[in-house]
This record gives structure tokens, sequence and C-alpha cells, in this order.
């Protein structure tokens, strides 16, 4: 198939299929609809809470599908997908299909799963763009932190989020309130403005653990990363202890991926153990998705071309002969419009036209 003609966000579906087969993830096809009970009791997990909903024949509320984790299964499996999703397009309240493309991995999962999945998240912002970030968080650095803070529930729910923004004035508030020892407080302000690279970060690790010494959470991310970096990724990660997504969800390592011109986040993912419990299921879990649309955001490159060439025909007497010589353009590589007149709002790069035997270059943009 020729692909040239395709937008950034169409070549990189393509591109990433590619990818992920390559390390063994088999496609998975998800059902359009799903019983709505199962987004009722885990919107939270969700990208949006907004979804579409029917009465089907049996008369069970239907959900059109939005995002969710895949199904549990006893053996590690892998999985990928390239699936519209249906959500509530930001700035409008109507719902919008969008392209998503991502991958899990379910089952047992041990650290060479988590650097495998990070990796690929490493290498997915590579296809798309050489210009890219990828910053990682341990939620279980920020659980211990949290956890000695002796906060009540829901103290410590406002907490996690007043973290992921970075709101330092609202942290204090909150845990000046709830009679916080400042040495703890000041504890945590230190780790959500601990941000960079891995070896500005990782020296400080254990002088943010509220022990001295580094956990067990601490201890996988250091061995995490520094496979990452062993791989040539170093210089494209960054540790962020703001990327904190939602706890009653996910555990472990999550993460966010960023290129340079768009202004949201790409891609996100993590391992979500906690919403395989809720969903009654026993394996570990860990994965991302790319979000596609958000791509659409992205200027297309410098001197792009809708499309090759333009073949401008006057008659249609030999309509055999004018396809032959199409096909022979089609051949050698090229995406072809063929026409009357100069499209108005297409950018091509050559210009034939069609003397009634065979096609004259008569202009190149190129």
């Amino acid at each position: 198939m020729n692909i040239k003609g395709l937008k950034k966000y169409e070549k990189a579906v393509f591109a990433l299929r590619s990818l992920y087969k390559e390390y063994g993830y088999l496609r998975y096809k998800m059902s359009k609809f799903e019983e709505y009970d199962l987004y009722a009791g885990n919107k939270d997990f969700l990208v949006s809470d907004n979804v579409i909903t029917f009465t089907d024949t049996n008369g069970k509320l239907m959900a059109l599908k939005p995002e969710n984790g895949k199904d549990d299964n006893k053996n590690l499996e892998k999985v990928f997908y390239d699936e519209n999703v249906y959500r509530v397009s930001k700035g409008t309240r109507s719902f919008k299909e969008f392209t998503q493309i991502g991958l899990e991995c379910i089952g047992k999962i041990d650290d060479y799963s988590v650097f495998e999945v990070l990796m690929l998240a490493a290498r997915s912002l590579e296809t798309i763009s050489a210009d890219y970030v990828l910053d990682i968080s341990h939620l279980g650095i920020i659980s211990d932190i949290v956890s000695s803070l002796n906060v009540p529930s829901a103290a410590e729910k406002r907490l996690i989020h007043f973290i992921g923004e970075k709101n330092a004035h609202e942290i204090t508030s909150l845990l000046e309130e709830n009679d916080v020892p400042d040495n703890k407080i000041k504890l945590l302000k230190s780790l959500i403005t601990t941000y960079g690279s891995p070896e500005k970060v990782l020296p400080k690790l254990s002088a943010l653990m509220p022990s001295g010494k580094l956990s067990k959470s601490a201890i996988q991310l250091e061995y995490i990363v520094n496979a990452l970096k062993a791989c040539g990724y170093g210089k494209k990660i960054r540790i962020d202890f703001s990327v904190v997504n939602d706890m009653s969800y996910y555990n472990g390592i999550v993460f966010k991926g960023f290129i340079n011109g768009v202004s949201e986040g790409v891609l996100s993912g993590g391992q979500y153990d906690n919403l395989m419990k809720k969903m009654g299921r026993k394996s570990a879990a860990i994965g991302f998705a790319v979000y596609l649309d958000n791509l659409e955001r992205l200027g297309e490159d410098e001197n792009e071309f809708d499309v090759d060439s333009v073949v401008l025909y006057n008659s249609d007497k030999d309509i055999f002969s004018l396809y032959s010589a199409v096909s022979q353009l089609i051949k050698q590589g090229d995406s072809v419009n063929v026409t009357k007149n100069i499209p108005s709002k297409i950018k091509y790069r050559k210009l034939y036209k069609f003397d009634g035997k065979e096609v004259e270059l008569i202009e190149t943009n190129a």
C-alpha cells in the first residue's frame, strides 16, 4: 500500500502496528458495545466518563466503547489494538469518533515486562517524532510518602490531585490543616519538584524516601530506567513524580509521552493491577495508548504534498490508454489524481498532461 499521501497520524498507525508485531504483540479486536455497568463502575479509569448508551433488544443498557483495560488471562498475553473510540470532544459537548492505538501486557508481570512496555512507548513516540520526551513516575514511591503522612483518606485523595498539579501552595495548606510535621511537608514538596534526567534525579532518590534509603519501588524505578538508558533512551527520559494518574486503579510505574508541537500528551500508560482487581481479575497488567487524534494538531512535514502526481486529460474516448498511462505512474510509486482541471486545494509534486496515448510531464514542484 502506498502511504505517501497519508497524514502523519495515519502513517503512524501503519508504523506502530509493525513495531508491536515485531515484539510478538498480537492484534486484538475489541467489541463495539459493552454493558454499561462496566463503565459506570470504572469511569475514573477512562479518558472521559462520557459514553454513548442505548438499550439493546434484551433491555440491557449498553455503552458504545470508550477506552478501557483488556480482559484477564492466566498466562502472559501481549496484545495491541487499533480502534476507533468514542468520547466527548474537548471544547464541545458533542461526541466524536477518535482513532487510538495501544498495547497491553496482561498476566504475570515482571521487570522485563515493564521495561519492554516502556521501551515500546519510547519507540512509539520516536516513530511519530524524533523530538519527544517520556515522563516516568512510580506510584509506589508516591504511596510510600503519602502513607507516612497519616492523613484521612478524603484528604489523601485531594493531596494526590494537588501532586498531579504540582500545586505546592495547596499541598502545604492541606497538610498543615491535618497537622503534618514540617519536615514531612518539605519531603513531599521536594519530591514533586524533583524533575529531570535520570542522571539528575536518580542520585537524589534515597534522600527523598521517608526511611532515608531506597524503597522497593525506588529500586525498581532505578533498575528499569537504567535499562532504558543502556538501550539509548536516556536523553529522552525524564523522571517526574507529578505523573500520578489515579492511584485507585494504577500502581507501580506510570508514564506519559509528549512530542514537540503538540501541547497535550500523545501517549499515556502504566501498570493497572488495581483496576484488574476491581474487575474481579487476578492478573497484573501494564499498557499504554497513543492518542492519534492529538497528532492532527501536528503540522505536516515541510514541502509535504497531498498527492505525487496530477494527470490532466481532455477526452475520455480512450479510457484504457489513459488508465494504462496512470498505472505506469502508480507502479513507479506515485499517488495519482486524474482530472480534467487542476485541483485548487490539492498540493501536487508533478503535473502531467495526457495527449491521448501517453502522459507528458509539464510541471514539477519538488
